[in-house]
């Protein structure tokens, strides 16, 4: 019984030593610049800027620490589809009326339209890797 008592005492200790630790590295997080490659969308522009092609739109805010973790990643990407997809994002306290008509409910979200229409959505942080065998996958880019 003691043993228990200890094993999930030290559970919670680490547990807790874990989320401290990864809380402060999201703080000391660095403000990357969104790559020229990034198209930055509005609530205006957001219909003729993914109706046509591939576009991959990165749903963000500036407070979301994860979202801040995406950019350098999302940057990379740009850079590696070289067009063949558009790498976009949507700030969701700027651009309220297109968050609510896509339903967002968490970011980061990332949604991938094929001439306008949703054909995957991705939530949470994701790895470069991840991003490009998923348009390799769907695409064979």
């Amino acid at each position: 019984m003691w043993t228990t008592i200890i094993i999930i005492g030290a559970l919670i200790i680490l547990t807790g030593f874990l989320f401290l630790n990864a809380r402060q590295k999201m703080k000391n997080l660095k403000d990357v610049k969104d790559s020229d490659q990034v198209v930055i969308l509005t609530d205006q522009n957001f219909l003729n800027k993914t109706k046509a092609g591939l576009v991959l739109v990165d749903f963000w805010a500036s407070w979301c620490m994860p979202c801040k973790m995406m950019i350098p990643v999302l940057n990379e990407v740009a850079a590696e589809v070289n067009g063949k997809v558009t790498i976009a994002k949507v700030n969701v306290d700027e651009q309220k009326a297109t968050a609510a008509r896509f339903g967002i409910r968490s970011i980061p979200t990332m949604i991938l339209f094929q001439n306008g229409k949703e054909v995957k959505r991705i939530v949470g942080v994701k790895t470069r890797d991840y991003l490009l065998k998923e348009f390799d996958r769907r695409y064979n880019l």
